[in-house]
């Protein structure tokens, strides 16, 4: 695996932009150093190694090492790979999510896995949901939190709304801006399939000023 690493490390940082990487760098607070490769070309670049190479033969392995280099675009690049395999993942991919969600932590990488990899783990695989949530908002851990929060965000008419909402109830007066933009969020994408069940859900509660705006961006008369 370490050859196959090398390969793609190399091809990447070979296509590497430095007149883009501090504003990249900027929009992410200085969290992470940047090779200056845009989403397109990230993942033009993965498309042209998985022709020329094919699927490493353990993802998810491959992934965690792609999770060591510095540069964030390898980071990214994790996660665009599980995604693209997430129909095929095993009850056992839930822990190695967990990992992904908890290391080198930001939204960047937290929002995909928690609307892509873990959302669709657990519409597999429903009896590991519950324990799951109860888990992640007991943790303490933000990013944790904000996927339950999010993990719904695609499941339109599956969505279930006594979950979305127990959740939401229970983290409502968090001070963290993850949290309360996740909660903004979740609330939003789900009124484009349930409009009446979220605006009575917000009117009845009580909201952090940035979660009731984002709720109800979309509402003309809030």
């Amino acid at each position: 695996m370490s050859d196959l690493l090398t390969i793609w490390t190399t091809r990447y940082r070979n296509n590497a932009v430095p007149e883009q990487r501090p504003a990249m760098e900027a929009y992410m607070k200085n969290r992470f150093p940047f090779l200056g490769i845009r989403a397109g070309e990230r993942k033009a670049l993965m498309k042209e190694l998985l022709n020329e190479l094919g699927e490493p033969e353990d993802l998810f392995a491959f992934a965690k090492r792609l999770y060591q280099e510095p540069e964030r675009e390898f980071h990214q690049l994790a996660v665009d790979l599980l995604i693209r395999k997430k129909k095929q993942a095993d009850v056992q991919a839930l822990s190695a999510y967990e990992w992904l969600l908890q290391t080198n932590s930001w939204w960047d990488t937290v929002d995909p896995i928690a609307s892509h990899l873990v959302g669709s783990y657990l519409e597999r695989f429903p009896e590991k949901r519950d324990p799951a949530v109860q888990k992640w908002l007991a943790s303490g851990n933000i990013w944790l939190i904000r996927t339950a929060l999010l993990f719904q965000l695609k499941y339109k008419e599956k969505t279930d709304e006594q979950l979305l909402f127990r959740v939401i109830n229970e983290e409502r007066q968090s001070k963290e801006f993850f949290i309360q933009k996740a909660i903004g969020w979740s609330l939003r994408e789900y009124a484009k399939t349930a409009p009446d069940a979220v605006y009575h859900f917000v009117d009845q509660i009580e909201l952090a000023p940035l979660s009731r705006r984002e709720a109800l961006k979309h509402f003309k008369n809030d």
